[in-house]
């Protein structure tokens, strides 16, 4: 809760499931910007959108939920997010903290829902200047 109430912004992969959480999520304080998962009730699909772009200091960040298969993830998502320094994407909460060409490709893992992962998780992104600094925290 510390580190949620301590950011400047929260940016959300999705899968809030119900509207009442985004709404405890945005009652912390931070703004927050995000896509809705697949797991997120109607009405959440309908309010929030499927990917977007923020602009966090002079840096692009893309996000999506669902960064589709395994095999040449990064890839697409470098191509899909051509204009952006990073990409951060949900659905299967598996961490990830990798740079590919040009661009951070970023899963924060899940702090509620770990599945099979041996811990909960989310990322810290620092932006200074034009420099954008990704963390991986266990919670």
């Amino acid at each position: 809760m510390r580190l949620l109430k301590s950011a400047d912004l929260v940016l959300h992969a999705g899968d809030f499931v119900s509207a009442a959480f985004l709404e405890e999520l945005r009652a912390i304080g931070p703004p927050v910007e995000a896509v809705h998962g697949n797991m997120d009730e109607p009405a959440l699909k309908k309010a929030l959108p499927k990917q977007q772009v923020v602009d966090v200091g002079g840096i692009q960040i893309g996000m999506v939920h669902d960064a589709g298969p395994r095999a040449r993830r990064e890839a697409r998502l470098a191509a899909r997010f051509e204009d952006c320094e990073a990409v951060v994407y949900g659905h299967t909460h598996v961490p990830q903290v990798e740079r590919f060409q040009h661009l951070w490709v970023l899963n924060p893992g899940s702090p509620t829902d770990r599945r099979k992962q041996p811990v909960h998780s989310m990322l810290v992104l620092r932006v200074r200047g034009s420099r954008l600094t990704p963390e991986l925290v266990t919670l």
